[in-house]
């Protein structure tokens, strides 16, 4: 999908691709060759395939080709599954900015509806303007998973261990599903952030035509970074903090239904250990001539069988 966008009367709007010769950035999802060829002769620039932006080299990831700069980056996006990871790329001109992402993404969707401060180059405003709504989106995935950590962090240490009800073991395994999914995002946004990292600092210096006060911005979004990896930093450790937590909550639910268990097999021994020194061996045993000795024995073992484990299942254990 190929959408333009020209600065008109103080905003980006969009407009269609036939008429787009005063567009100042083209953004591509999913683009088909086609549109990648229609964007290519309308600006002049060689756009990257997806081969080329997945790359994780530095130099692969960035690049200067006399004023064009190509770059890219992982994004998040979230899908019907939760959080996964993407990539998109960048190649900036004074003209045109190219974007080029494969999978959809909510920032790029809000920021094409909103304000914005734009100037002259548009194509270097609409850029640092795009990497802010980035770092933005990034601070409030950041906020939102220390919000449900805090949460989840309250009920393994206050709400649980403060009552009289125990986590339970499917409760306990729903934790450690919460935490394996908030460290996962953390992974894929920390990800995101080193592309910024990388992105900023490079598009403020490799070019002469960036104007000064992109240039300004580009250095409050690598602070803006900065800040985010150290808070990321914190948010892992926590995760790890309360993983550990868990896994130990669990070997102590663990420990205590061993420890029933051992109690009640060693109430079990003194019975047998007299039964087997002295059972059936005196001379007069009434149930000897008993007509339903034989069913009645079955049946007390089958009960003796299935009753522990009724017991078992009610308290939770198996």
């Amino acid at each position: 999908m190929l959408r333009a966008f020209a600065w008109e009367n103080g905003k980006l709007i969009c407009v269609e691709p036939e008429n787009c010769a005063h567009a100042a950035w083209f953004d591509l999802e999913n683009g088909v060759p086609e549109e990648m060829a229609f964007v290519t002769r309308h600006t002049g620039l060689a756009l990257p395939g997806h081969s080329d932006l997945t790359e994780i080299e530095t130099s692969s990831r960035l690049a200067t080709d006399g004023p064009v700069l190509t770059m890219s980056m992982p994004i998040v996006t979230r899908g019907a599954e939760g959080l996964h990871a993407g990539v998109c790329g960048f190649v900036l001109s004074p003209d045109a900015l190219v974007t080029l992402r494969f999978t959809s993404s909510a920032v790029f969707q809000q920021f094409s509806n909103q304000p914005h401060a734009i100037a002259e180059p548009v194509s270097a405003f609409v850029f640092v303007s795009l990497l802010e709504a980035i770092v933005d989106r990034q601070a409030d995935a950041l906020e939102a998973l220390r919000a449900e950590l805090d949460h989840l962090s309250h009920k393994i240490f206050h709400h649980r261990m403060a009552g009289k009800a125990r986590a339970t073991e499917l409760e306990l395994q729903a934790m450690l599903v919460t935490l394996g999914r908030s460290y996962d995002t953390i992974s894929f946004l920390r990800d995101s952030q080193l592309g910024v990292a990388r992105i900023a600092p490079y598009a403020g210096t490799a070019t002469t035509w960036i104007p000064k006060a992109v240039r300004h911005r580009l250095e409050s979004v690598q602070k803006d970074v900065s800040s985010l990896n150290e808070y990321s930093t914190h948010l892992t450790d926590k995760v790890q903090f309360l993983q550990d937590s868990t896994l130990g909550l669990i070997n102590i639910a663990q420990n205590a239904l061993i420890k029933v268990l051992t109690i009640v097999s060693i109430a079990g021994i003194p019975p047998t250990l007299i039964a087997g020194i002295y059972g059936m061996n005196f001379k007069n045993i009434p149930e000897l001539s008993w007509t339903y000795g034989y069913p009645y024995a079955w049946a007390f073992m089958i009960f003796s069988a299935v009753a522990p484990l009724v017991w078992f299942r009610k308290k939770g254990w198996i």
